[in-house]
């Protein structure tokens, strides 16, 4: 470009950026002192930052540049469409785009907005804080015109062969199975490869390892607003772009990058060095040299890094003195630093006695951690890059290393969970139905953050749907049939393999429970001979596939793929194990933690007594005792009548938050058991129940799950009358799940849930049921707009049962009530109450309103305070008290109308002694 030319005359006050006490102040003056080059430069530079980080505040950015007149009507109004789609990350790639081709002047006014705003955008200030620190001279971090140094034709040969080695090395992905006749799959790695979601910092070590434990949505919310806010995204080929760089060294750059067991470490290192060879990524390394740690665990004496790298790569032979003259071309990847058995000491210890470890010339004989430490160190051949990657719980070890980027991956977010499953099977119809299957339960759907679980649950889910002998009704419905079938296929295909599958699966159970009651997700050698198990069960038997060994530098250690699999087989040992006169005791006392710790071990363990999740396995390990199902279903049954007994017959007096935990609980003993009988004695009466509150952080947040199971228990329910949800969090998802029981109820408070107007459409279904005996709806603060008005003024035509509905404070607005009224004419509206407060509302619906009123012979309330009405609506209004003789009380905000008017309708109480006109 034209802008590129003016480089050397830029001022030279812009090679120095002064710290001030105010942030603004000092970008501001930053910015002033900018040339235009330097500008165009720093854009540039974080061009892929600032598209994540403006995502937020797009459409402001784009009207300030519209306002100065940079952008056209037209530009800006395509921005604001790709915002109300909710592309943000489109529009946000729009306004850049534009800017650049704009010119100097649109990319300073954009600069500016971002000084505006960035308090406002985490992301946003992160930059802006990065620009103001990182002086003093920009162009230092920028590396602005590194050119790709040209290989000398010498090794170019070499250079080529060994891109083909790598390719053919890492183009196959080999998977293992629990399948006897395929133990491992192999595929295309182009074709199996899901991106992952991988983040430009390192979260609480605590935190991530404690996924293991996550469970709900809560912890994929968590992700979705923080990538959102503050989290930034980082693509695997910027790993050493200096823009995400938090260390500025002329040395060499050093990447670490973390995950939790399965969450595709090894994968996406084979990834990357299947791009470099196949000309992808990196085009700056002349050559990329990968090593997993779990393999440098067998050379157990003093080596250089020339014999390292000729182990591995033997064609290279004596050119490798070639290589070192140009560091700045070489990459090393270390892979899985949590497997290695060798520490490398990073802390300030190892200072008083450098010289001992530090291995700076690659012919030098040395330890591996020493080659390894040296290397992230850039005291062995400084200018080259190195990309190591742990596990949470070894990266501390790299804390006092000179890193430059650390990152993490996330997993699958959004989208990518159900990209996974679409590659994972070839019939796309199949790969549908087993992402809805597993979407719709909340476990199910949680586990699928890692490729891990997903491929546990491909293997579990997908023969329901492609084996044309199992039939599809009989698919898995609770997580307890899931994991059941899961344990199922491991037994049929490695139970062969040792004399008593039912012993070994015994003696893991016992060590699964304990580790429940202790909350121990971790287990070593000592636990396992504690119960007389032998390493090679868990390494060549049938639980291979079900128990993940971890290496580390203490000593091994075992731990299962995912906590609910934990759970699982230890509900099953104790179900197989216990007199069945000691069930009732078990299931009290883990009944009795109230720390949450046996909530899913319960639900597992009832889940047990039903003949579909007890099937599958009784094929291995013998029929489930008759007396222990008997003393489960009494146990279930004593629990589910106490904490009915517990609810009140007075609306809205249960607001024990703890209490509805446990009544919610209890509700899932009975889906799990999936024991209609025992589900018709316990709740066929209930006419009560209570899990909301007006307050949204009393109120019990629902997950999907919770719905179904909700939903499940309701269509037992004879008598149901009252269903209060209100600031539950079900949003239209849970409403869904919710729908089929709905019509069942008398009193329906759905307020607060960010139901949409997709919402409304399900609840319009519900109102159209010819069986429906709702009478009083209460749809309150639930971002409903004019859109849904039709469905429901639609349903409100055919209901005769529905005498009450709240719509307060949703954005309706004058064309909401416009259509609303055309149901309020029909005289056969039975509607009694309307709620319209807060409904964006102005003079000019008044009309309508009394017009529709006026044959209305029901409503005797109405409520339309918070509007924005004046005087002018006043005469419609009064019309329509004068005209509605059955209206009693009509509420209104008095502060909107002058002294003269509130007399006017003040007045009318006069000849209409009952009607109650106020606030």
């Amino acid at each position: 470009m034209a802008e590129g030319s003016n480089r050397g005359e830029g001022p030279t006050s812009s090679k120095r950026m002064r710290i001030d006490t105010d942030p603004n102040t000092a970008i501001t003056e930053f910015l002033t002192k900018c040339d235009d080059y330097l500008l165009f430069q720093l854009t540039k530079f974080y061009r892929d930052r600032l598209e994540q980080a403006i995502e937020g505040g797009v459409d402001g950015v784009s009207s300030l540049l519209t306002y100065e007149r940079h952008f056209s009507g037209q530009e800006h109004r395509k921005v604001v469409d790709l915002v109300e789609k909710g592309n943000r990350a489109d529009s946000s790639k729009l306004v850049l785009n534009l800017v650049m081709e704009k010119g100097s002047r649109a990319r300073r006014v954009m600069w500016e907005s971002f000084v505006k705003m960035h308090h406002a955008v985490p992301k946003l200030d992160k930059i802006l804080k990065e620009m103001q620190e990182l002086g003093p001279d920009p162009f230092d971090y920028m590396n602005i015109g590194r050119g790709l140094s040209e290989i000398p034709s010498h090794l170019k040969d070499v250079q080529q062969k060994h891109k083909e080695t790598l390719r053919v090395q890492t183009e196959t992905l080999r998977v293992n199975t629990i399948l006897i006749k395929e133990k491992v799959k192999i595929f295309q790695l182009v074709t199996l490869y899901t991106e992952l979601t991988v983040i430009s910092t390192v979260r609480d070590r605590t935190l991530v390892e404690h996924e293991l434990l996550a469970r709900g949505r809560d912890h994929e919310e968590w992700k979705e607003k923080h990538l959102r806010r503050e989290l930034e995204k980082i693509r695997t080929d910027q790993l050493f772009h200096s823009s995400f760089s938090q260390r500025k060294s002329k040395s060499g750059s050093s990447a670490a990058v973390s995950g939790v067991v399965g969450i595709g470490k090894i994968t996406m290192v084979q990834k990357i060095v299947y791009d470099w060879a196949t000309g992808k990524i990196y085009p700056h390394f002349q050559f990329v040299f990968s090593f997993k740690f779990r393999d440098l665990n067998a050379i157990n004496c003093r080596i250089n890094l020339r014999n390292l790298i000729l182990d591995l790569y033997p064609y290279f032979g004596n050119i490798l003195g070639e290589l070192w003259k140009n560091p700045e071309g070489l990459l090393f990847i270390f892979d899985g630093l949590d497997e290695f058995k060798e520490r490398i000491d990073f802390d300030n210890n190892r200072i008083n006695t450098e010289a001992d470890y530090i291995c700076t010339d690659p012919e030098d004989w040395c330890e591996v951690s020493d080659i390894v430490y040296s290397l992230i160190q850039h005291k062995l051949l400084p200018g080259c890059s190195v990309l190591v990657t742990s596990r949470p719980t070894a990266l501390h070890l790299l804390e006092k290393a000179e890193i430059s980027v650390w990152a993490e991956i996330l997993g699958f977010v959004g989208e990518e969970r159900k990209e996974y499953f679409n590659k994972f099977f070839e019939d796309q119809a199949v790969a549908a139905a087993v992402f809805k299957h597993v979407e719709q339960n909340e476990i199910l759907y949680t586990m699928c953050y890692n490729p891990s679980y997903c491929w546990i649950l491909g293997l579990s889910l997908g023969p329901f749907f492609t084996q044309r002998d199992r039939k599809q009704q009989r698919v898995p419905r609770t997580i307890t049939q899931l994991y059941s079938y899961y344990i199922y296929n491991i037994l049929k295909n490695h139970g062969r393999e040792i004399e008593s599958p039912r012993d070994v699966l015994l003696k893991i159970g016992e060590m699964a429970f304990t580790g429940v009651s202790e909350k121990k997700i971790v287990f070593r050698n000592g636990d396992l001979i504690k119960y007389n198990l032998q390493p090679s069960q868990f390494l060549s038997g049938f639980m291979v596939e079900l128990l993940e060994r971890d290496d580390s530098a203490q000593s091994v250690v075992y731990t299962f793929p995912h906590l609910t699999i934990q759970e699982f087989v230890a509900a099953l040992a104790q179900f197989l194990t216990p007199d069945p006169g000691d069930i009732r005791k078990l299931l009290s006392e883990a009944y009795s933690k109230d720390d949450g710790r046996f909530e899913i071990f319960l639900r597992f363990f009832v889940g047990l007594s039903s003949s579909q999740s007890a099937r599958p396995l009784e094929e291995f390990l013998g029929p489930f005792l008759h007396q222990t199902i008997c003393g489960v279903i009494d146990w279930v049954k004593a629990k589910v009548e106490g904490q009915i007994g517990n609810i009140t017959n007075k609306f809205g007096d249960t607001e024990n938050e703890t209490g509805e935990r446990d009544l919610l609980n209890t509700f899932h003993y009975l889906f799990e058991s999936q024991n209609q009988t025992l589900a018709r004695v316990t709740v066929g009466s209930v006419e009560i129940l209570k899990f909301g509150h007006l307050t949204s952080w009393k109120a019990l947040r629902l997950t999907l799950i919770d719905c179904a199971v909700l939903s499940h228990v309701i269509g037992l329910c004879d008598t149901i009358k009252y269903l209060d949800l209100e600031n539950c969090s079900i949003q239209c998802e849970g409403l869904q799940r919710l729908g089929p029981a709905l019509h069942k109820c008398q009193v329906l408070r759905l307020g607060g849930n960010k139901l949409g107007d997709s919402g409304v459409k399900l609840l319009s279904a519900a109102l159209r049921n010819p069986d429906c005996k709702i009478q009083k709806l209460e749809l309150w603060g639930n971002d409903l707009t004019d859109s849904c008005i039709k469905d429901l003024s639609s349903a409100l035509r055919t209901n005769r049962s529905l005498m009450g509905l709240n719509l307060n404070f949703n954005k309706l607005g004058d064309s909401g009530v416009k259509l609303l009224s055309v149901a309020l004419r029909n005289p056969d509206c039975k509607i009694q109450e309307l709620g319209l407060d807060g409904v964006d509302l102005t003079d000019s619906c008044t009309k309508d309103l009394s017009s529709a009123l006026s044959t209305n012979s029901s409503l005797t309330v109405l409520s339309l305070r918070s509007n924005s009405f004046t005087d002018q609506s006043v005469p419609a209004l009064r019309s329509l008290i004068l005209n509605r003789r059955s209206l009693e009380r009509i509420r209104l905000e008095w502060n909107q109308f002058s002294p003269n008017e509130k007399r006017h309708l003040e007045s009318l109480r006069e000849s209409r002694p009952r009607l109650s006109v106020g606030v």
